[in-house]
């Protein structure tokens, strides 16, 4: 499946090459900076193409293809389509670390990094200033960003973002110190932001991984059972692999028992039940349906059991890189 992937991003990578710089600038204008920075390197570092693959590559795509023997990534239309994507400042930042590689400072730029790099680069900063710059960040890329910092403070940022009640002129003021701006706009006035809380610290904490997710909600729960519980309600549950697509329900479902997915159905609304059955072949569909039918009564307990078990391999599946969760989807070209 990370194959998969990576071709994906290849052949997104190629396509924008061959549709030139006005017309990948409007694709790119619908992607998340950590995607524009995938696919940014890509186009930055891929070999001449033959005529061929891109021939090919427009096939899949039902595109018309214009004569050509190669398509070789040019820097200069790069820059062009980034610059028009995203504007001049926003393009500097991002251009400088696809092409040359180099760092920037900033909550923006920050954005565009790694989660290594950006970690190492906010992990002497106090628990505070990380918890408010990390909200400003996709939950994703946040919650990659907590793995590598060490437990005690991995706790203590998730326990700040839990209980911040938005963000303060004055704590923006700090964060601006601390990684020279704040958010990518420096005029925007400093009014509160409505970010943090319990629903924030779920969203990050459904990224970080089973293991951390675990000691870091024990954490919690010593110092606010409530809150810990909160946090709970909010996270990635059963309900949430509707927004998975077809094909990654197909890959969690290799790796589940039948009986715990019969099980997990039982307490499942309706429109899970067809999600399940509709990746599943016409003749294990309706045997899924038969053992639904002709099982009787199931304890609550027992269903949130299974549906427990089936949402860790889902996230296990997800940490592997074999499937997305929360939407989007593993589309062939992205």
């Amino acid at each position: 499946m990370a194959n998969d992937i990576n071709e994906g991003l290849e052949k997104s990578a190629l396509l924008l090459l061959t549709l030139g710089t006005d017309e990948a600038a409007e694709v790119l204008k619908l992607l998340s900076p950590r995607e524009v920075q995938k696919l940014g390197a890509a186009m930055a570092h891929m070999s001449p193409q033959p005529r061929e693959r891109v021939e090919k590559l427009l096939e899949e795509l039902q595109l018309h293809i214009a004569k050509g023997s190669q398509i070789e990534p040019d820097e200069e239309a790069i820059r062009q389509m980034l610059t028009k994507a995203l504007g001049d400042e926003r393009a500097a930042n991002l251009i400088s670390r696809v092409l040359q590689g180099s760092d920037t400072a900033g909550i923006e730029s920050l954005k565009w990094m790694d989660a290594a790099t950006a970690a190492d680069l906010i992990k002497n900063e106090h628990p505070q200033i990380i918890a408010t710059i990390l909200v400003h960040l996709e939950f994703d890329h946040a919650g990659e960003i907590l793995r590598h910092f060490s437990d005690r403070l991995r706790n203590d940022v998730l326990l700040r973002i839990a209980t911040l009640d938005g963000v303060q002129p004055a704590a923006l003021k700090e964060l601006n110190e601390a990684l020279t701006r704040v958010l990518s706009g420096s005029g925007q006035s400093l009014k509160k932001a409505s970010m943090g809380g319990t629903r924030h610290a779920a969203e990050i904490l459904n990224f970080v991984g089973s293991s951390a997710e675990t000691a870091i909600l024990d954490n919690v729960r010593e110092y606010d059972p409530d809150l810990a519980q909160r946090i709970l309600d909010e996270m990635f549950v059963f309900e949430n692999l509707l927004d998975v697509d077809d094909r990654g329900i197909q890959v969690i479902l290799r790796e589940v028992q039948g009986d715990q997915l019969v099980i997990a159905l039982k307490g499942a609304a309706p429109e899970m039940r067809e999600k399940i059955l509709k990746n599943m072949s016409s003749r294990a569909a309706e045997m899924l349906r038969e053992d639904l039918e002709s099982r009787g009564p199931v304890r609550l307990s027992e269903v949130e059991a299974a549906q427990k078990e089936i949402l860790k391999t889902a996230r296990r599946l997800s940490e592997e890189g074999q499937i997305m969760l929360g939407g989007g989807g593993e589309d062939a070209f992205v």
